[in-house]
Order: structure tokens, then sequence, then C-alpha cells
């Protein structure tokens, strides 16, 4: 599905990814994990047109290097940032509304899915979305972006500031998407929950991968949890 190959990602003068190169298989949940300042949120930002790239990235055979991040959206890419980015100031249910990219008879997800995924959304369904808690405006956020009926969906530290029962709910709803065909780009901090929901995960040192393989890999692999993701 998704191709990256000798990506390099610039902030002005600033090089911020160097060489970068991974895939994602249909329905693979894979995880970037990595040291704050690595390069994860850029990867993330560069696969979504929001940043100065080189390189080459392939959806489904197609270039999207150049395309603006709106034209990626509707080709299928889902991305739920770090900043989450409700619309404060619009209802739970106003904000999954715009999430709707197409009305489809064969769409996997409507609002009955959404609700009944997150029971709490649906009581705070006339509410509006800047009063919500944080791990409110993160089910929010995740659940607008599956209303676009994305085939991949990029997420940035999902869990960030969540409670451990929050965290716990996350880590299911990522299942569930697997379930449902849907890859999933997961950028987390948290080895506990990448470990566990993640087909395979890459460590980002620097701008680069530094480890590709599978949870089970990275668990016998001191040296590089060490050096490149422990505190």
């Amino acid at each position: 599905m998704l191709k990256i190959d000798n990506l390099h990602a610039f902030y002005g003068k600033s090089h911020v990814l160097h060489g970068v190169s991974f895939n994602i298989e249909e329905g693979e949940i894979v995880a970037l994990l990595g040291r704050n300042g690595s390069g994860r949120s850029t990867t993330a930002r560069s696969i979504m047109g929001l940043v100065d790239c080189q390189g080459s990235i392939e959806w489904n055979g197609q270039a999207i290097l150049q395309k603006e991040a709106y034209q990626i959206a509707h080709l299928g890419i889902g991305y739920v940032p770090e900043n989450r980015d409700i619309f404060p100031k619009l209802t739970v249910h106003q904000n999954l509304l715009l999430g709707q990219k197409k009305q489809s008879k064969t769409s996997r997800w409507n609002f009955a899915d959404m609700y009944a995924m997150f029971p709490r959304l649906k009581e705070r369904e006339h509410t509006e979305a800047g009063v919500l808690s944080g791990g409110e405006q993160q089910m929010l956020t995740l659940c607008r972006t599956l209303m676009g009926d994305p085939d991949l969906i990029i997420i940035d530290e999902p869990t960030e500031g969540l409670a451990p029962k929050i965290v716990t709910l996350v880590g299911e709803y990522l299942k569930t998407l697997k379930q449902k065909g849907v890859s999933v780009l997961l950028i987390e901090q948290k080895l506990t929950i990448a470990m566990d929901i993640s087909d395979r995960v890459l460590v980002m040192g620097h701008g680069s991968i530094v480890f590709a393989g599978t949870p089970a890999q990275l668990r016998e692999d001191t040296y590089i949890r060490r050096e490149w993701l422990e505190v």
C-alpha cells in the first residue's frame, strides 16, 4: 500500500529526515518509535504533504510526494495529528460530520459505529468539543478521521496525556481498525501499547530508521532499546 524510499525532509535549511525507507501493507499495524526529536512526526507530516521533501512516497503504486494534503486524504490516507485539531466551537456530532468525505453504502464506518466504540462521545454528542477532556478530544479526533473511511490511518501520539484506562481503550480501538482491514502507522513513545498491538516496529534516531523488525525482535535487542528508546 504505502512505500517510502530514500525520503529526505527539510524545515527551511534544517535537514530533518535522512534517507528514510519503509513500507506498510494492507491491514498491518506498524509502530514508529523513537525519542522526541527523532523525526517521527516529520515522517507523518511528510507523508501528508505538509513538509518540503525529496525522495519517493507511493500510495498503491501512485506517486504522492508533490500532492497537496487534501488530495492525499481523498486518496484514502487519514491523519490524526498530535495536537488533535478538533473544532472547539462545533459539537461532537458536527466534528464527526466534517470528517465525512463521501456518502457511500460501502463505507466501513458511520455515526453508530463511532458512538458504539466510544459511548462517552454519544453522551456528549451535542456538547461543544472545546469543553471535552483531553481523552474525549482524542477519541473525537480518531473517530472524525475514521468517518472519512481511510485505508491507512496515521496516528501521532494517540495516548499522550491519557489515563491508563483510556490508553487501553485506544489500544482496543486500533485492533478494531486492523480487523476491518485498515492499516495503521502508529507513532508512539509508550512501548507497551506499541509492542502489544503492532505487527512490525520501526525505531528512528536522528532522522533515520535504526531498527526494523517484529516486537519480539525489539524485545531481544537490548542495544537498540538502550541506545535509541530508553531515557
